[in-house]
């Protein structure tokens, strides 16, 4: 009999034997997309997404307001720790499965016969809402925080319809990048690590050492603040938590990336696990640095630019240094929803490229010129584009975004986790593993998911009403019902059906662009 151990030797030995193009065949896919990745390049793509320079300071009001420094503090040090053991779990997985289709491909490889094509249909389409939602989420963060720079250096009054209407502009600048600028993308993301951590040293440099007066340490970590109408503080500690977990989004892109990543099978899981554990360490620093600088706290709350964040540089720095790193907090956000973009479109344009999307012979062609899928770029724009349009009427739109960006991809991050635990020790691990920890750390993850799914759905703000209302669970049953409706209708018949698979790959050899067979 072949022990565990023996058949992770064997396991590994196999996938190292191989090419990344041979690996991505014996998946069932032929290399379309440019594999001009490193693994620095790939793990830079979900650190740039992860964007503590962003997620952090674009949820700060909220967290201000629904368990105030203690919940930033020690949420984040939770929420941290368990994302990281979700991103272990994943990360196994990607080193067994390197190609782009990622968690739904997964799910269907690691499902029973019988009833996996399901399984990866409805991973898929959590996945894809769970991708448009964090693009929206950044890229309206990223106009919000503009808003606020404007304002201070121009005068620009923050209307609610102008904000959309940056939100639009900024999602047109990623997508012409990702469409004209492919290898400016690649550089841009390898900057913008070292602007992350640059920007966030000297952010908190700058905090820690210009103000005359800091908090003091039982301000940051007991202080307990419930701006949110309800009477429960657990319920407010566990709305709480969203600022962070929303933070922690988009490192599944290392693997979106991987048929673009050299060593493919060792580089996407590592560049899972790193963005979240140096995200982790980065995001602690900044709160500390925000928290510990705040002057006043009503004054923060109730900034004329509508972003804490930037009244408190203002408050600690002046009005001069304020405003320049307010800049270099906005260049980050800007780097974070370029990458958001890049990585969405990969998903979409594997998930169209096995027929699962509207339309879908148009979102997977790919530029001959850039060797990009620019249709699944311009989708990608457009879906975040109207996930943020609510916000002209409802004053909570911003973290109902968020919701639906945790909810969708946690859902599709744990499926293939819970999957690959039914599967047992038949699972066929990759070169990177977790060995005898696989188990517990997928027990945990399941967990957790199952958790905050059904947290960040619930009511944030009291009393509930049309403006304060979270649609978060009207988005998401609404994709879950047309994805349902079309899988009975039609997609079970063949979704991932080898059949249908050939007529596809036939399909896209005439018209000249090779694409998936028999997967």
């Amino acid at each position: 009999m072949t022990t565990p151990s023996a058949r992770d030797s064997e396991a590994t030995a196999s996938a190292q034997a191989v090419s990344d193009e041979e690996r991505l065949a014996q998946l069932g896919y032929t290399q379309v997309l440019a594999r001009r990745m490193s693994a620095f390049a790939n793990y830079a793509v979900s650190f740039t997404i992860i964007s503590v320079l962003s997620g952090c300071l674009t949820l700060y009001l909220f967290g201000m307001n629904t368990g105030g420094p203690a919940v930033i503090t020690w949420g984040w040090v939770a929420v941290g720790l368990m994302t990281l053991i979700v991103g272990l779990a994943m990360a196994e997985i990607c080193s067994a499965y390197p190609t782009s289709a990622g968690l739904y491909f997964w799910a269907h490889r690691l499902a029973p016969a019988r009833s996996a094509a399901a399984w990866a249909w409805f991973t898929g389409w959590f996945n894809v809402l769970g991708q448009v939602a964090v693009t929206a989420g950044i890229d309206f963060g990223a106009a919000s925080f503009l808003g606020a720079y404007l304002n201070l250096e121009f005068g620009f009054e923050v209307t609610p319809g102008r904000t959309v209407l940056l939100f639009a502009g900024i999602l047109l600048l990623h997508g012409l990048l990702n469409t004209f600028g492919v290898r400016i993308v690649g550089l841009l993301n390898s900057i913008s690590v070292w602007w992350h951590v640059l920007g966030v040293a000297v952010i908190v440099g700058a905090l820690a050492l210009v103000p005359d007066r800091h908090q003091s340490a039982s301000f940051v970590f007991t202080e307990f603040v419930n701006n949110t109408g309800w009477g429960s503080g657990l319920y407010v500690v566990l709305l709480g938590l969203l600022m962070a977990q929303y933070t922690f989004t988009g490192y599944d892109a290392s693997a979106h990336m991987t048929e673009e990543t050299h060593d493919a099978s060792t580089a996407g899981p590592q560049g899972i696990v790193r963005s979240i554990w140096t995200s982790w360490i980065a995001g602690f620093v900044l709160l500390l640095g925000f928290t510990f600088a705040i002057q006043s706290y009503d004054g923060a709350l109730g900034s004329a630019t509508g972003v804490p964040p930037a009244q408190i540089l203002l408050d600690a720095l002046g009005a001069t240094a304020g405003k320049l790193l307010l800049l270099v907090a906005i260049g980050a956000q800007l780097f974070c929803g370029m990458a958001s973009v890049t990585a969405n479109s990969r998903m979409i344009y594997a998930f169209s490229r096995d027929g699962a999307l509207p339309f879908s012979h148009v979102w997977h062609t790919v530029s001959p010129r850039t060797r990009t899928p620019v249709a699944a770029v311009w989708l990608a724009a457009l879906g975040a584009l109207v996930l943020g349009l609510p916000y002209l009427i409802n004053v909570t739109a911003y973290a109902a975004v968020t919701s639906i960006a945790v909810i969708g991809l946690y859902i599709a991050y744990v499926i293939p986790t819970l999957l690959r635990l039914r599967k047992g020790d038949s699972f066929e691990r990759g070169p990177w593993h977790l060995g005898r920890w696989s188990r517990v750390v997928g027990v945990i993850s399941v967990a957790w998911v199952a958790v905050i799914t059904i947290l960040f759905m619930l009511p944030q703000v009291s009393p509930v009403t049309w403006e304060t209302f979270n649609y978060a669970p009207i988005a998401v049953l609404v994709v879950l019902g047309f994805a349902a409706t079309w899988w009975l209708g039609s997609a079970r018949h063949w979704f991932l059906n080898p059949d249908h698979q050939r007529t596809l790959a036939r399909q896209a050899a005439r018209a000249g662009a090779p694409d998936p067979v028999d997967p």
